[in-house]
């Protein structure tokens, strides 16, 4: 599954770069990681989208801070931090609803994938953080069969931005029958197009 979108940050590495330095903002922590193959810095707000589509087959690939998504990096402490860390989870195992796929496109979740240390057991989360700054990160990875691929113009995420309120920026590469290109989405331009 992961074959095309590991494949694409190196495809779009020239954008990658050009965005990197054009990018003006400043993480507190002032510092970059590569993590996944991403060339982006932890920045809070801030989430990569990789979509690639490919006859009937649409993959995505997310990767944000854990903030993002969460409102913290942390391991879960308590029950409050518990609930957050499962509704969170529940919400990206449905990507449906966070994804708004064109009906006509007749597109079905044929797999998915969520990694967090933040999703481990108990055990497993006390000893993995993140990175040495403390930061962690939650990807996810989707594939469907489009039954009707033609038919999949567009791309909604104004419902990602309302179930995360953190992301207030997705950095888009996307792979389709136009070729590739870059975008950056936020809650008011929240709709992707192929």
């Amino acid at each position: 599954m992961r074959r095309t979108l590991l494949a694409l940050p190196f495809a779009l590495l020239p954008f990658t770069i050009a965005q990197a330095d054009s990018h003006e903002h400043v993480h507190d922590h002032d510092h970059a990681h590569e993590e996944h193959g991403s060339l982006g810095a932890h920045e809070h707000g801030v989430a990569s989208l990789n979509v690639a589509l490919d006859g009937q087959t649409l993959e995505i690939q997310l990767e944000s801070p854990a903030m993002n998504l969460l409102g913290f990096e942390h391991a879960a402490k308590n029950d409050a931090d518990k609930a957050k860390v499962a509704s969170t989870r529940k919400h990206l195992e449905q990507p449906q609803a966070l994804f708004a796929l064109p009906i006509e496109a007749k597109c079905a979740l044929q797999e998915s994938e969520l990694e967090s240390p933040l999703f481990g057991d108990a055990e497993h989360a006390e000893h993995e953080h993140g990175d040495e700054h403390g930061h962690s990160d939650i990807d996810a990875s989707y594939h469907f069969t489009c039954a009707n691929a033609e038919a999949l113009k567009t791309l909604e995420l104004g419902s990602f931005f309302g179930t995360f309120p953190g992301t207030e920026k997705l950095e888009v590469q996307l792979i389709g029958p136009s070729g590739q290109q870059g975008a950056e989405l936020t809650p008011r331009n929240s709709r992707l197009s192929f």
